[in-house]
């Protein structure tokens, strides 16, 4: 069984709105200059914002923030951001791995952006209300 996906867009204001919260202000997640000058395809999503976003997902089809026992991922591949009014988008998906008879149902998690995974080893455990 699959979860209905959820996207998200992400653009550069996003970033700067994220840096200030987190205290990351490192430039290749506002600089398009030392994005590139250290091999990055231009200014990319800081990898915990790409993760929240993946977490409000999951939140949602738990049905409240509590209901999220686990959840974890592991960061493969940048989000980049270009410099435009409509950023980019992170598509989020779910599919069921297991449900036991204690209520907790493993969620399998995909996070894409241009086609392309940037999450991998994604999962949840979450509670049904």
């Amino acid at each position: 069984m699959s979860m209905e996906p959820q996207t998200f867009r992400v653009t550069r204001a996003d970033l700067v709105r994220y840096a200030g919260a987190s205290g990351d202000f490192n430039p290749i997640h506002w600089s398009d200059r030392v994005a590139t000058g250290v091999g990055l395809p231009g200014v990319i999503a800081h990898g915990m914002f790409t993760m929240a976003l993946v977490g409000r997902a999951v939140t949602a089809w738990a049905g409240a923030p509590d209901a999220v026992v686990e959840f974890s991922v592991r960061f493969s591949r940048p989000v980049p951001v270009p410099d435009t009014d409509e950023g980019t988008e992170v598509v989020v998906t779910a599919t069921v791995k297991d449900s036991a008879d204690d209520g907790l149902t493993k969620l399998a998690l995909t996070a894409t952006c241009q086609g392309e995974k940037v999450l991998s080893l994604a999962q949840a455990v979450i509670r049904k209300r």
